[in-house]
């Protein structure tokens, strides 16, 4: 009989690339990783994973890869049962985390359309920025997580299960038609990718900033600048027709894209977790697309009345 705790083990170390990382995953230290695949191996009679100390690698042996299929079947199943027995009635509920500036149009769609496909599951939404998101993984407050990254950020962690880039842009009110020396902003509160972003741009540049207008809600970033309290760095998704974008000539210039990346506390899930996960992937590139075609129009009517 296989011990499911070493399977897990197995699992993890296999998953993280190294014994060390795949500690940390199963809140284990090294040296009682090392025993455990040890202690696996034995039970089996049979090595499962070659060792590289020089490059501190691990590659499965053949016996390895043949195991590590049925293992993560089993450690899943495992999981799945201990929620519904353990869980009774908070079976079917899944907590996702979503960033403050998360487009609430778009929640919306997301979670009227997840309801109507799976009835049976009740999903339950938290908000904040994504510093507080992966914190609120960590701590198993949720189970899911939407949040918003650097392109090419480490992964940390928790595994990265999709993810979608996000094109910025400099946007102001259309009747502010010149940026004061001491650029005025409307950022959201601190801990933002996107107010750390058009601060770092501007520090670089050399132009002299300051806070107009802080908000933790997209709604209220996109309000203040139609409202030309200042400007601001967002999606392209997120641009109204009541803004106008920045231009080189005015001394903005392209920033690299954020991405928004889909991520959980671990890949063993249980079945109604790969529910939301499989529904946010496939809704998610959909909206995305129609999001990025109506933007393309809307950039085209801005750009006739973006510079005088």
């Amino acid at each position: 009989m296989f011990d499911l705790e070493l399977l897990r083990t197995f699992v993890c170390v296999v998953d993280a690339g190294g014994f060390t990382k795949g500690g940390e995953r199963v809140n284990r230290t090294q040296s009682t990783v090392s025993q455990q695949i040890r202690k696996l191996e034995e039970q089996l009679g049979r090595p499962l994973l070659l060792r590289q100390r020089a490059g501190k690698q691990i590659y499965l042996t053949e016996d390895g890869e043949r195991l590590i299929g049925y293992a993560r079947r089993l450690v899943q199943l495992a999981a799945e049962a201990h929620s519904v027995v353990c869980a009774g009635a908070e079976a079917g509920l899944v907590k996702l985390g979503v960033p403050e500036d998360f487009d609430v149009q778009q929640l919306m769609t997301l979670l009227s359309g997840f309801a109507r496909q799976h009835a049976e599951v009740r999903l339950d939404t938290v908000n904040g920025l994504s510093v507080d998101l992966h914190a609120r993984l960590e701590a198993k407050d949720i189970d899911l997580a939407l949040v918003k990254r650097d392109v090419g950020q480490e992964q940390g962690a928790h595994p990265i299960l999709a993810r979608w880039p996000e094109a910025l842009c400099w946007v102001a009110g259309r009747e502010m038609k010149t940026i004061d020396d001491l650029v005025p902003l409307a950022v959201f509160g601190q801990g933002c990718i996107y107010r750390n972003r058009i601060i770092h741009a501007l520090e670089s540049a050399g132009r002299p900033w300051r806070i107009a207008f802080s908000s933790q809600s997209l709604s209220g970033i996109q309000a203040a600048v139609s409202a030309n309290l200042g400007i601001s760095l967002i999606p392209a998704s997120a641009v109204l027709p009541s803004h106008r974008l920045l231009q080189d000539e005015e001394g903005f210039f392209p920033v690299p894209p954020s991405e928004l990346a889909l991520i959980s506390a671990s890949r063993l899930m249980p079945e109604v977790q790969h529910k939301v996960v499989t529904y946010l992937a496939t809704h998610l590139d959909q909206l995305k697309s129609i999001k990025k075609a109506t933007t393309a129009i809307s950039d085209s009517d801005l750009s006739s009345t973006t510079l005088n």
